[in-house]
């Protein structure tokens, strides 16, 4: 039974070369895309904001919008939805039992409204909307979460700025990782650890 093992070791260890070859080698199954084409798969927006096209819009604009082309899934009233994730309520709720993680209650970044509505809505026809309707969009969400006012206008130097209420609810980015130190999730400084011989 050793000796069969072993075999089975041996002649595994013996195609590791020749199976990193295969995987390692060109198949020639595509090409590089172009920069045009990396430039319209680019389209995330960070939390500062920078990649924002520009546009604007306010609360006002984006109702009329919401209803032709957002409340069949989102309900006429942002919430109580038929098919899709309420975007009111719950701000009081992320230290409770039932936390309820709504747009109001537990993003970080307005910028990330911004991104979600540009990249995926509507849902029969994600992208779509110009940069306008989508400003208008986020201003909309931002002021039936009492963020904005309903007049406020929302572009691409404006909606960076915006607090949101859940701004400082999550941890702190941990330090950069520094050899000879332990570095932990839930510790956010970097703990001296016992000194290795390199």
């Amino acid at each position: 039974m050793r000796c069969g093992i072993k075999l089975i070791i041996a002649v595994a260890c013996a195609a590791l070369p020749a199976i990193a070859q295969t995987y390692s080698a060109t198949h020639h199954v595509g090409r590089t895309p172009t920069a045009g084409e990396i430039a319209a798969w680019n389209i995330a927006i960070g939390p500062d904001g920078r990649e924002l096209p520009p546009g604007h819009g306010t609360a006002k604009e984006g109702a009329s919008i919401f209803e032709e082309k957002c409340a069949v899934c989102h309900g006429k009233n942002l919430e109580n939805p038929p098919f899709a994730p309420s975007l009111l309520g719950g701000h009081d709720t992320l230290t409770s039992v039932t936390p309820v993680k709504t747009v109001g209650g537990y993003y970080p970044f307005a910028t990330s409204i911004w991104d979600n509505i540009n990249r995926a809505m509507p849902l029969n026809k994600p992208g779509s909307l110009t940069s306008d309707e989508v400003y208008a969009l986020t201003a909309l969400i931002l002021f039936r979460n009492d963020i904005i006012k309903e007049d406020e206008v929302m572009d691409a130097k404006s909606l960076p700025k915006i607090q949101m209420p859940n701004r400082n609810g999550f941890f702190p980015e941990n330090p950069q990782y520094k050899r000879g130190y332990l570095q932990l999730w839930f510790w956010p400084e970097p703990r001296p650890q016992k000194k290795t011989n390199e």
